[in-house]
């Protein structure tokens, strides 16, 4: 099995999150930023990477998507400071 990941995007710092899981993450971040998908992330120019994690199954991934989503805002926004406390953007960080 491939990889499958969980993902944050966002607009700014403690901006609009938006998260998603997907088995190609450099694809699919870069269709965030090139705006080819219309929805929310388009609509919101959601296009900064500020978070994943890697998971073993796509169905392990959609589950902590799922939950994720039920979080409140400041849970997600702890869970990226963990991580990335500057709120950079990993693009760069996951086509190296």
């Amino acid at each position: 099995m491939s990889a499958s990941y969980v993902y944050i995007m966002t607009n700014q710092r403690k901006g609009t999150l938006y998260v998603g899981a997907t088995t190609d993450l450099v694809k699919r971040v870069w269709e965030h930023k090139s705006k080819t998908i219309p929805g929310f992330t388009q609509k919101y120019n959601l296009c900064q990477l500020v978070y994943y994690e890697v998971h073993q199954s796509i169905l392990e991934a959609a589950r902590r998507e799922r939950r994720f989503k039920n979080w409140c805002r400041e849970w997600k926004i702890n869970l990226i400071e963990e991580v990335n406390p500057e709120w950079r953007d990993l693009y760069k960080d996951i086509c190296s």
